[in-house]
């Protein structure tokens, strides 16, 4: 039975291209936070390591998982399947481990339906505008404009999940925008007031799908 010692579970979800990812590391350098690894059926990235940064599966074991009902959540990205084992989160949990998940709306929304009996709090990261998230993900898939149309498109239907969040937080600086998350989390826990505009961030949701 979860108690108050138990850990916390802190959502990153993002637009492919946003920085969730970079924000979850810097999380976890400085904060006493675990990162949740997940599987994937996808091709490792140059530098990506198996069972650091993803548990590298192919189509057949992943979907041995989903039948044996083991994923806390997982979902289909960009033709690849995502996902986070139950049992290993649980255990962390229990122990008073705080956990990081680096994951899309799909899984967030798995994880809330669940209603876990421990503390859960969850951000969208945002970028400052459609150009600069253009810019971005241009220099990471710099010889494959395909998929960065693919991104930029799916970055339009994904946009329209920020409503189901707790916080919304514009990445237009890497360092305040770690720090935002930081103090929002501390706030959090520790009942304190919190530095946060809803009127703001509509307004720049308006302006991304405008």
């Amino acid at each position: 039975m979860p108690s108050a010692n138990d850990g916390i579970m802190v959502i990153l979800s993002s637009p492919s291209g946003a920085g969730k990812t970079t924000l979850v590391n810097l999380l976890s350098e400085n904060e006493d936070f675990e990162i949740s690894i997940s599987h994937t059926t996808r091709q490792p990235r140059p530098g990506e390591i198996q069972n650091k940064d993803y548990f590298f599966i192919n189509d057949i074991e992943f979907k041995r998982l989903i039948n044996n009902q083991e994923f806390l959540e997982y979902a289909k990205v960009f033709k690849n399947y995502y996902g986070t084992t139950r049992t290993p989160i649980i255990n962390s949990l229990n122990k008073g481990r705080n956990i990081l998940f680096d994951i899309d709306w799909q899984g967030a929304d798995q994880i809330k339906n669940k209603k876990l009996d421990y503390k859960l709090i969850t951000f969208f990261i945002l970028p400052p505008s459609k150009e600069i998230l253009l810019e971005r993900l241009s220099n990471r898939h710099i010889k494959e404009k395909l998929i960065v149309k693919e991104r930029m498109e799916q970055f339009e239907r994904d946009v329209l999940h920020w409503i189901n969040y707790d916080y919304v937080v514009i990445n237009d600086d890497l360092i305040n925008c770690y720090l935002k998350i930081k103090n929002l989390i501390n706030a959090e826990i520790n009942n304190g007031s919190k530095d946060y505009d809803p009127e703001y961030i509509r307004n720049h949701v308006e302006k991304l799908t405008s």
